[in-house]
């Protein structure tokens, strides 16, 4: 049965607290139910490389970067090159035992000028990983958009800030469930929604870099960082609604398809609408209930979690607020710091008791929906990435979390860990390292090689006895003799 969904990545959106480190269970595969599914993912532009090949087209990430606005000047011209060795990739998943492969398709490859003609090289390129994957028993579940727009779309009606991106957004994906659906059950709508909210359109961190003065971290040169976050939220959830009507209707599948208060009740929180006040986008009768309970599962991107300050005096004060001075909240990483917007991505904190809470959560407030955590990981440095210990810690903890959630009677059905293999990460280019696979981008064959948590990892798929860490570097030393 095909399924779609709006993707979340929640880590600014419910922050917990825990009076102490909550330890991890112990647990093996075997304790999941049989049809949990394990996985891990990747996206378009952050792992396929061709950008110039083939015929296609670049996106607003390609633009982006191209103006060297990446702190390490990056690109992902190349990123993995998994366009080039996706056979070779299948393969190390295969080797990992994993039952899922999340990734998405580049839109601006399959449809290069955003609408019209179907480039017939992406559509191998497709055709060829999908099968792949399943010739080795493996589930694709494809995302439609993960950040990367064409950027004929962008520069012909900016985007995701014109009602004309449903169309086009909803023929894109017509194409997809016309060519793919044959072989593709789970199909996410996009990704990050509420990132390329804030990212994009409030602070300019994120392609097409827009924002007003004095809310962007960069100098934009266009934008309205107090009312554009909400029009391309807006948007986003109309699109999301076209295309779970698109394919009830159409494709004849019988399933019920800040972000998710819209789907699943028809319409913004009511302190959202409070504090927003007439810069928020209002939805129609019609299209309340065209939006609601347009998903068959939730998507959950989850990474850690954050504390919260009371700035509500403050924000409620200034003349004009922007996407995140609406939150009446400063998020700061660690107890007790000085509060700041900065969040480093090589440097995730073990807080695993916070997705627990979170799913916990989202039984309570949503009616327990089905839910898969599609993006988990953390980011480590160079100097810790082979003999990544860290790593180990942290999905052994994570994952602990998921199963204490579905104990708890949360309806959770996958976990994908991000990300595969090392890609160019959106945050940080190259700096960054969250793969389970290392790969060398200064060799010219991008060779990848297991680290430690990639034995850990398939250990567990395997459904090898994973104990609890009395101390992380006895399982590294144990793991490493094998």
């Amino acid at each position: 049965m095909a399924s779609i969904l709006l993707s979340l990545f929640l880590i600014s959106l419910h922050l917990w607290l825990c009076s102490a480190q909550c330890s991890p269970p112990n647990y093996t595969r075997n304790d999941f139910p049989s049809d949990f599914a394990f996985g891990a993912g990747t996206s378009a532009y952050q792992v396929e490389g061709a950008a110039a090949e083939d015929g296609r087209s670049p996106s607003i990430w390609d633009t982006h970067t191209h103006a060297g606005k990446m702190a390490d000047k990056s690109t992902g011209d190349i990123a993995s090159d998994q366009y080039h060795k996706y056979k070779e990739d299948v393969k190390l998943m295969s080797d990992l035992g994993l039952e899922v492969y999340k990734f998405s398709i580049s839109w601006s490859r399959l449809i290069p000028n955003g609408r019209g003609e179907i480039n017939p090289k992406g559509l191998e390129y497709y055709n060829n990983l999908i099968n792949e994957l399943l010739g080795k028993g493996i589930q694709p579940h494809v995302t439609l958009y993960h950040l990367d727009l064409p950027q004929a779309l962008e520069d012909e009606y900016n985007g995701w800030l014109s009602p004309r991106i449903m169309d086009d957004f909803t023929a894109y994906a017509d194409v997809c469930f016309r060519e793919f659906g044959d072989r593709v059950s789970h199909w996410t709508t996009m990704a990050e929604v509420n990132i390329m909210s804030l990212g994009s359109y409030d602070n300019g961190d994120f392609p097409p870099s827009r924002c007003s003065y004095p809310f962007g971290v960069t100098n934009c040169t266009a934008g309205n960082s107090s009312t554009e976050p909400y029009i391309a939220t807006h948007n986003a959830l109309l699109t999301h609604a076209s295309i779970f009507h698109l394919y009830k209707t159409k494709y004849q599948f019988s399933w019920h398809f800040r972000i998710l208060d819209p789907l699943v009740f028809g319409d913004y929180p009511k302190t959202m609408k409070k504090i927003v006040g007439s810069r928020l986008p209002v939805f129609t009768k019609s299209q309340s209930e065209y939006l609601k309970g347009s998903f068959d599962f939730i998507g959950l991107n989850h990474y850690t979690s954050l504390f919260v300050v009371d700035n509500s005096a403050e924000a409620l004060a200034m003349p004009i607020r922007d996407y995140n001075a609406d939150m009446l909240a400063t998020l700061i990483v660690w107890k007790n710091e000085t509060p700041s917007d900065k969040y480093i991505p090589s440097s995730t904190p073990y807080r695993p008791y916070g997705l627990r809470k979170l799913l916990e959560y989202f039984k309570q407030k949503y009616k327990n929906p089905p839910i898969y955590i599609q993006e988990n990981g953390c980011g480590l440095g160079m100097e810790d990435t082979m003999n990544d210990t860290y790593r180990i810690d942290y999905l052994n903890g994570y994952i602990g979390s998921t199963l204490e959630a579905i104990r708890n009677g949360v309806n959770v059905r996958g976990y994908f860990m991000w990300s595969l293999m090392d890609v160019f990460e959106y945050l940080s280019g190259y700096q960054s390292r969250f793969g389970l696979y290392f790969v060398d981008f200064d060799d010219k064959e991008l060779k990848r090689i297991p680290k430690l948590s990639a034995h850990w990892y398939s250990n567990f798929l395997k459904v090898k006895n994973i104990k609890k860490m009395q101390g992380v570097h006895s399982v590294a030393l144990d793991l490493e003799s094998k």
